[in-house]
C-alpha cells in the first residue's frame, strides 16, 4: 500500500485552477467495474489509508469525500497541445525509458555525447524535431507509408556487452560519402563482399542514432528490408516505428503498426508508439495508445503510466489523479520516475510541504534519490526562497571530497549559479578548471550566466572552441541562452553567424533560440521575420514554441491581425490548436478591446473543451 499523509496545502488553488467541487474521475475503459474487480465499494475515497491517488484527490478536492466515478482516459487536447517553452528545459528531460534487456558497457560518455569526430556530419541537436525532408530521405510519400522494419540499437547479441564507443566500418563508409545515397554506399559495400552481419548493422544504427541522423538510419533500414538482410523480431519492428515517428510523424507510425505481423505486434510495439506520442506532446494520441494497450490485454505498468503522468504534468495537471488511481486499482508500484514527476508537480505549485511528503514516501519505499531528482528538489527549494534547504541538498550531492566525486560538478555548477553563490561556483569550477570536460564547461557557462558574469562565461566558451575543434551545437546553444537572458542581441547574432560560418546546420532548435533572442530583446517584428526565413529557407518545421513566443507577444500588444496570422501559421505547419493557443488569441482580442465574434464556434470546431479559464476569457473577449 502506498500510505502517504495528505498534503496540507490544497493543490487546486495553486496550480489547477478548478472549482471547489471536484470533477468526478471515471476509468471505465481501464476497469469495467472497480468495486467488482477489487471487492470493495468505491463510491467514496477513504482518507484513512491515503494511497497516492487519495492524496492527490484530497489535494484537489479537499477532504469532503466526494464520490469517485470512473472515466476513460481521453482528452480534447489535440496534437502538440502546448507550445510552452518549459517543455524544452524540463526538470528531468529524459523519458522514463525501460531498461534495455542487453547489458551495456559502463563508460564515461560525456565527451562522446558532445563531440563530433567528423566535420562532415555536424548536425543540429534537434534532428528529431525537424520535419521530414523527402530529399534527405530519398523516399516518396508512398514509400514512407509502407516503410519496412529495420534493425535497432537493441539488436546486439544479448550475450555480448555493447561498447557504445564501438567502431563501425560501415558507419565510417556512410559518413565518408555524403554525396552518395545510403543505398549506393550499401550496394557498393555488398559488391565488395564486406561483412554485413547483425552486429555490424547494430553498431552502425547506434552511431547514427547517437548523432540523431534518423533520416540516414531510415534509409539504411529501407535498404535492409528491400534486400532481405535480416529476419525481424519485435524489437526490430519497434525500432522501425521509432524511426518512422521521428522522421515521418506519428500518423505514419500508427499506419505502420497495422502492417506489422500480428505475432510480432506485442507490448514493445505499443510502448514505443506511446513514448513517441509523449515526445510529440500529443495528449490525445498518447491516451489512445494507452487505452489500446489495455484493450489488447497488456498489463498496466509503471512505465506506461509514467508516460501519461509526464504528459499530464506538462498539459493537464488535473488529470494526474486519474493515472494514480489507475495505478492503485491495478496494483502498480510507483517507480523512481513516478516520484520524480510528483515531486516536480508539487514543486511547481510551490507546495513545499507536499513535496517533502512525496520525498519521505519515496524514501520509505526504499527508492534512493538519484542526482536528477535531487537537482529538481534544489531547483524548487530555490524558487520558493528556501536557500538553506537547497544548500543542504547540494552538500549531500557533493559529499566529503569533490575531487573523488568529480562527476557531480556538472550538476553543482548551475545549481550554485541559480542560488547566486559565486564563491561556490568558483570553488567547484577550480576542481575542473585544469582539465575540464565538455559538460562541465557547459555547466560553468550556465552558472556564470546566472551570476551575470558574461566575461567568465565567454572565457569558458572560448576555451571550449580552442580545446575541441569540432563541437556539436549544444555549447553554442548554451552560450546563446546566456546572451538571450541578458538581452545581448548583437553578441547573440554574432554567435549565430559564427555557427553558420563554421558549417553548422541551423536546425529547428537553433532557429527557436534565435527567435527567442529577438523576442526577449523586444524586437518581435524581427523575430517574426526570422521565423518566416526559417520556414522558407529550410526543409524543417519550426518548433511550436517558436510560433507561440511570437503569438504571445502580439497578444500582449493587442495586435489581433498578427496574432491571427501566427495562429494560422501554426495550423499550416501541422500543429493542432489546443487551449493554450486559444488562450493567447483571446488575450489579443481582450487587449485590443475588439469583440472575438465566433471564437466559441472555432473552439468547438477544434474539439476544444471550454474550461473555466477559457470561459472567463471568452466572456471578456465578447464584452
Amino acid at each position: 500500500m502506498w500510505a502517504l499523509r495528505r498534503a496540507s496545502t490544497p493543490i487546486r488553488n495553486q496550480i489547477l485552477g478548478i472549482g471547489a467541487s471536484c470533477t468526478c474521475l471515471r476509468l471505465d475503459v481501464l476497469t469495467t467495474c472497480t468495486d467488482v474487480k477489487r471487492g470493495i465499494a468505491t463510491s467514496h475515497v477513504s482518507s484513512d489509508s491515503s494511497p497516492i491517488s487519495n492524496w492527490f484527490h484530497n489535494a484537489i478536492c479537499g477532504p469532503s469525500g466526494h464520490g469517485v466515478d470512473r472515466r476513460s482516459l481521453s482528452s480534447q487536447a489535440g496534437a502538440r497541445s502546448s507550445g510552452e517553452e518549459d517543455d524544452l528545459e524540463d526538470g528531468f528531460s529524459e523519458l522514463d525509458s525501460p531498461k534495455r534487456t542487453i547489458p551495456t558497457q559502463t563508460t564515461n560518455l560525456e565527451e562522446d555525447d558532445m563531440f563530433i569526430s567528423n566535420p562532415k556530419i555536424i548536425e543540429d541537436d534537434d534532428g528529431d524535431l525537424a520535419g521530414p525532408s523527402q530529399n534527405d530521405l530519398d523516399l516518396s510519400e508512398a514509400t514512407c507509408q509502407d516503410l519496412p522494419p529495420c534493425d535497432s540499437t537493441h539488436d546486439l547479441d544479448e550475450k555480448r556487452p555493447i561498447n557504445r564507443r564501438a567502431y563501425s566500418k560501415l558507419f565510417e563508409a556512410i559518413m565518408s560519402c555524403p554525396g552518395l545515397s545510403v543505398h549506393s554506399v550499401l550496394d557498393k559495400w555488398v559488391r565488395k563482399g564486406k561483412d554485413l552481419d547483425r552486429s555490424e548493422i547494430s553498431v552502425t544504427m547506434l552511431n547514427l542514432r547517437k548523432r540523431r541522423l534518423y533520416r540516414t538510419a531510415l534509409q539504411l533500414s529501407v535498404w535492409l528490408e528491400v534486400n532481405k538482410h535480416l529476419d525481424f523480431i519485435e524489437r526490430d519492428y519497434a525500432s522501425r516505428i521509432d524511426l518512422i515517428a521521428k522522421v515521418c510523424g506519428l500518423s505514419k507510425a500508427e499506419q505502420y503498426v497495422a502492417k506489422i505481423p500480428k505475432s510480432f505486434r506485442g507490448e514493445t510495439i505499443y510502448r514505443t508508439l506511446l513514448v513517441n506520442c509523449v515526445v510529440a506532446n500529443n495528449v490525445k494520441k498518447a491516451e489512445k495508445v494507452f487505452n489500446q494497450m489495455k484493450d489488447l490485454g497488456f498489463p498496466i505498468t509503471a512505465f506506461s503510466c509514467n508516460q501519461l503522468l509526464l504528459l499530464y504534468k506538462r498539459h493537464h495537471k488535473e488529470k494526474i489523479v486519474d493515472i494514480l488511481l489507475v495505478m492503485e486499482i491495478e496494483n502498480v508500484k510507483p517507480s523512481a520516475f513516478t516520484f520524480k514527476i510528483l515531486i516536480d508537480v508539487k514543486g511547481q505549485s510551490h507546495d513545499m510541504v507536499g513535496m517533502d511528503q512525496v520525498i519521505e514516501k519515496m524514501k520509505a519505499d526504499g527508492i534512493e534519490l538519484d542526482i536528477d531528482t535531487q537537482a529538481v528538489i534544489v531547483k524548487h527549494y530555490a524558487s520558493s526562497g528556501l536557500k538553506e534547504r537547497a544548500v543542504e541538498v547540494l552538500k549531500d550531492i557533493e559529499g566529503n571530497d569533490l575531487n573523488k566525486k568529480r562527476w557531480v560538478c556538472r550538476f553543482l555548477l548551475p545549481l550554485y549559479g541559480v542560488l547566486q553563490m559565486a564563491d561556490e561556483v568558483e570553488r567547484v569550477w577550480n576542481v575542473c578548471k585544469s582539465n575540464p570536460r565538455i559538460k562541465e564547461s557547459m555547466s560553468a557557462i550556465v552558472a556564470w550566466g546566472k551570476l551575470h558574469n558574461i566575461e567568465q562565461a565567454e572565457a569558458v566558451f572560448d576555451r571550449m572552441l580552442k580545446t575541441w575543434k569540432k563541437l556539436s551545437t549544444r555549447p553554442y546553444h548554451v552560450m546563446l541562452e546566456v546572451y538571450t537572458d541578458h538581452k545581448m542581441l548583437t553578441k547573440g547574432k554574432d554567435l549565430v553567424k559564427h555557427m553558420a560560418d563554421n558549417g553548422f546546420h541551423i536546425g529547428s532548435l537553433t532557429w527557436n533560440k534565435i527567435v527567442k533572442l529577438y523576442v526577449v530583446a523586444g524586437d518581435v517584428e524581427e523575430a517574426d521575420s526570422v521565423l518566416q526565413k526559417a520556414i522558407q529557407q529550410t526543409s524543417m518545421k519550426p518548433m511550436q514554441c517558436s510560433y507561440m513566443m511570437i503569438l504571445d507577444q502580439y497578444a500582449g500588444r493587442g495586435d489581433v491581425h498578427n496574432a491571427e496570422k501566427m495562429f494560422h501559421m501554426m495550423r499550416e505547419a501541422g500543429y493542432v490548436s489546443g487551449p493554450r493557443q486559444f488562450r493567447s488569441l483571446l488575450q489579443a482580442y481582450i487587449n485590443a478591446k475588439e469583440p472575438a465574434f465566433g471564437m466559441s464556434e472555432r473552439m468547438k470546431a477544434d474539439n476544444i473543451k471550454i474550461n473555466r479559464t477559457l470561459s472567463t476569457l471568452l466572456a471578456q473577449a465578447l464584452g
